[in-house]
């Protein structure tokens, strides 16, 4: 969420940079700036009213006091009681309505963020290794389905389209791939955290998910009274895991904090008909590794390097060529500042999948968490927040498969990850 105190020092700056990602969101600063000023007005008349009543009080007290009557000057205290309680229900309606737009507008993009209108304007940062040498790579369906890891029809039996059943190795590969990761990622300093998989609904609003996402997600409660749903399955370990510090006071000296963990993720992929639905590429349920850090605020752009790093290193383990692409200012997402994606090559594909997104997130979810920390001179300020898929399992066993695909059909698996599987090769 956005600092109100940002949007009425500077609108302009705001409206620009907003402008930038494109859209319509610049478009509601002047309401929230009205709404702000519609509540301030209220309080100071407020504080007046308030004075007058105390002041007249007392002469109602001095009056009674000598015997004489109050009928009047009672009625004027019950009329600025009126005026109060009108004044009160107007601030209490701008404020409602100044928050609702602030939890629809998106974060800032930073500064030094590309600008463009979509994915095409997303500039290459670096690329690492090479793309495996393949004569007429085969997809990962027809690798899993000829070595019996993955079963499509057996999930559509007993969920639908949109999922997967994976047996016998693909199961223990799916498996060796999250030890893999998770052991690589608490050696890279991260504190494993095993959460819950069902969120409440202010945990979605803390991170940025709802209101703008909520088709896509799975709500669990029957809808509230306003036609809300109140309980929600986590679409990712970054709702559970960074909520852990929701309505929280750190102590400088507990930063940062460094949390990984494992997580199944459920989403609707509402409108993605036709998207990439192949195989395991996009699912309604999957399982992913996430990297999550609260930092000081000096430190957040550091430390996005930091974290991408992280991600990009179970890739180099594994030897698989990949590239990590910066989002310009139209393609960021909802509640980031600054984001790398991480893609990985996947030759039956003829392109490169997105195994990972590291984002900076500024201050914008600590506002919504009310997740503070008091610095050294006991003052309360926002962390910054920053996470990152270490990684999606789906995409990265899909590359796994069909760049480690040999010319018999077998998967070669890589040496980082033989002692987690058991063996070197996968073979018909």
């Amino acid at each position: 969420m956005l600092d109100i105190r940002a949007i009425r020092e500077n609108p302009t700056d705001i409206k620009t940079r907003l402008q930038n990602r494109g859209g319509d969101h610049w478009q509601l600063i002047d309401e929230v700036l009205a709404c702000d000023e519609t509540r301030r007005l209220a309080e100071t008349a407020k504080q007046q009213l308030q004075s007058d009543r105390k002041r007249i009080s007392k002469e109602i007290g001095a009056l009674k006091a000598k015997g004489q009557d109050t009928s009047d000057i009672e009625a004027q205290v019950r009329a600025i009681n009126d005026q109060i309680a009108t004044l009160d229900t107007g601030a209490e309606t701008a404020t409602a309505r100044q928050l609702d737009l602030l939890l629809n507008i998106p974060n800032l993009p930073h500064e030094a963020c590309p600008i463009g209108a979509d994915e095409t304007a997303n500039p290459v940062v670096r690329e690492w290794g090479k793309k495996p040498d393949i004569t007429e790579p085969k997809d990962h369906v027809e690798l899993a389905t000829a070595l019996g890891l993955i079963n499509w029809d057996d999930a559509i039996r007993i969920a639908g389209s949109g999922f997967a059943v994976y047996r016998g190795r693909g199961a223990r590969l799916e498996r060796a791939l999250l030890n893999f990761l998770l052991d690589t990622q608490t050696a890279n300093g991260y504190e494993e955290v095993n959460v819950p998989h069902l969120v409440k609904r202010e945990c979605m609003e803390g991170t940025g998910q709802l209101p703008k996402f909520e088709d896509d997600m799975y709500g669990t409660e029957p809808a509230e009274s306003d036609g809300r749903n109140s309980l929600f399955l986590a679409p990712t370990a970054e709702v559970p895991v960074t909520n852990l510090y929701r309505d929280t006071i750190l102590a400088e000296a507990d930063l940062p904090v460094r949390m990984v963990a494992y997580t199944p993720c459920f989403r609707r992929e509402a409108g993605s008909a036709g998207r990439d639905n192949k195989g395991i590429i996009r699912m309604h349920q999957f399982d992913k590794v996430e990297l999550v850090q609260l930092v000081h605020p000096d430190q957040g752009c550091e430390v996005l390097e930091q974290l991408t790093g992280h991600a990009e290193s179970i890739l180099r383990k594994l030897g698989l060529h990949y590239r990590v692409i910066e989002l310009c200012t139209g393609d960021v997402g909802q509640s980031s500042a600054k984001t790398y994606d991480i893609e990985v090559w996947a030759p039956g594909q003829g392109k490169y999948l997105e195994v990972s997104s590291c984002s900076w997130f500024t201050d914008y979810q600590a506002r919504r968490m009310k997740l503070r920390f008091k610095d050294a001179e006991g003052k309360n300020r926002f962390p910054h927040t920053l996470n990152g898929s270490g990684t999606a399992l789906p995409r990265l066993y899909v590359a796994l498969l069909e760049q480690c695909q040999q010319a018999d059909g077998s998967i070669r698996i890589p040496e980082a990850l033989v002692p987690y599987l058991g063996a070197e090769t996968i073979g018909l």
